[in-house]
């Protein structure tokens, strides 16, 4: 084993408890986008015991915080993503397969994020150790960025200029599977469409009123016939969110509905976007209502930077895929059968895309991902997911890892995700996770050929400059979200 992945692979190791016990307290907390208070507070009272001065309420977000440790004069600055808001309903207890909810519709860690934040702050403690044991000038970061599964953050933060000195970002997300990211995910936009109307007796008088409700319907309609002539992986979403009251027989002067559409591209995603306005504008007009609306939220297209995930890829591959036992092996049985036979199927058939038809009965008993998948370079594949960490790797050069924390085939955003992100399995992929990271930073710190290429690979995706979705009046919507 080589020195330097010998001393990461060791302090991590005489402090992983410690990490995992701060993950579980961050999974017990399960709090909501913008309002990680407990999760924030608990990270920066274990950043600045390990000696980082912290920055908080960056970008105007009160749980938005950046760590630093600088150590000698000079060296690279660089960075780890930390993540630990929860999604709403997906209560469960700890490593159950069983769907039993601490508190029915209370919110809970279905995508893993308290295993994300800690282990990226793992890393960050890691490389720093190091870079005070062999005396190398640097500067780490940890970047506390809340609300990804809300509005993003990541993307006001950008615009704030906070990832403008950074030489390089690595982070890493939960997952069934162990790789460098070599896919991309999409564009996204979203935002409220107020429609304004005028009430009346729906019985008695109709023809006084003019219904907000129609008008957000005659939108819906109308992005139901949008949805023919768009890109193939481009996705239109929608939700109500106030339908004008409960009573039919009066005619509803108010209807807010909230809008998300998806592109590969974030060029291609303003352009939808506008398209999704004009339908909304004309719902306005054909039923004489007035039309407010906003952007409240936008990531760009996540690109991993290909110099840097070389590197990670190599790192990866020494460090190793999280070792499985016995009992890891029959706990994800237990989930992979807990999933409806719809999501059975699927997940049969992920494993046969994957690993082979002549292996999804072996890997159905034994359901963990035990190996690491290759780095594609160049590869233009898109996932329909979206991430706000699109908008780091357009500011500064960025790689995302996947470390298998949950059975082959698993469901996001689901109790079963919940369950897994405080378990044994969700924590030993933590700590791989950490390692990888480290090791993949303390590489790239001594590689100024990489750290240049990487940063052409960014300008190169940029076109010279980090330019944010979100038009530049739209403030983090904290509290109206």
């Amino acid at each position: 084993m080589k020195k330097d992945l010998a001393f990461i692979a060791k302090y991590i190791d005489d402090n992983a408890d410690k990490f995992i016990k701060l993950s579980q307290d961050i999974w017990s907390y399960a709090e909501l986008p913008f309002e990680e208070f407990k999760s924030a507070a608990d990270l920066i009272a274990a950043l600045k015991e390990a000696g980082f001065e912290v920055e908080e309420g960056v970008a105007d977000m009160p749980t938005c915080f950046v760590g630093s440790y600088t150590h000698g004069s000079g060296g690279p600055v660089f960075g780890f993503l930390g993540e630990y808001d929860a999604l709403d309903i997906l209560s469960q207890e700890a490593s159950n397969p069983e769907f039993n909810p601490i508190k029915p519709g209370a919110p809970g860690h279905g995508c893993g994020h308290n295993l994300l934040g800690v282990g990226a702050l793992a890393a960050a403690f890691a490389a720093k150790e190091y870079m005070v044991a062999e005396n190398k000038a640097g500067t780490v970061k940890f970047y506390g960025c809340p609300a990804e599964e809300g509005a993003g953050s990541k993307q006001f933060m950008a615009r704030a200029g906070v990832f403008d000195d950074a030489d390089f970002v690595y982070t890493w997300h939960p997952a069934d599977s162990t790789e460098v990211q070599s896919t991309r995910s999409v564009a996204i936009m979203g935002g409220n469409f107020l429609f304004k109307g005028i009430t009346a007796h729906a019985g008695g008088s109709p023809w006084l009123g003019r219904s907000a409700l129609d008008a957000a319907e005659l939108m819906s309609s109308g992005c139901n016939y949008l949805r023919e002539h768009m890109f193939d992986q481009e996705r239109i979403h929608y939700a109500y969110m106030d339908a004008g009251g409960t009573a039919p027989n009066i005619v509803q002067e108010r209807a807010l509905v909230k809008y998300e559409v998806r592109s590969p591209k974030v060029a291609d995603l303003k352009k939808l976007w506008e398209r999704v306005v004009k339908v909304a504008k004309g719902a306005a007009m054909m039923t004489e209502t007035n039309l407010e609306y906003e952007v409240t939220m936008a990531f760009s297209d996540y690109i991993s930077n290909d110099p840097l995930s070389l590197v990670a890829e190599e790192c990866l591959n020494e460090v190793g895929a999280p070792q499985w036992d016995e009992e890891d092996y029959k706990l994800a049985k237990a989930f992979v059968d807990s999933f409806n036979p719809n999501a059975q199927a699927s997940i049969r058939e992920k494993i046969a895309e994957r690993y082979g038809a002549d292996k999804v009965d072996a890997i159905w008993e034994r359901p963990l991902s035990s190996e690491i998948g290759p780095f594609i370079p160049g590869c233009t594949k898109y996932q329909s997911g979206s991430t706000d960490v699109g908008d780091v790797c357009y500011a500064a050069p960025t790689t995302q890892f996947r470390v298998a924390t949950t059975c082959i085939g698993n469901v996001g955003h689901s109790w079963q995700m919940t369950a897994q992100s405080n378990s044994s399995i969700g924590h030993k992929g933590m700590i791989v996770a950490a390692k990888a990271m480290a090791l993949s930073a303390i590489r790239t710190m001594d590689r100024p050929d990489v750290i240049e290429e990487a940063k052409k690979f960014t300008l190169a995706q940029n076109g010279g400059k980090y330019v944010c979705p979100l038009p530049d009046d739209v403030t983090p919507p904290i509290g109206r979200y």
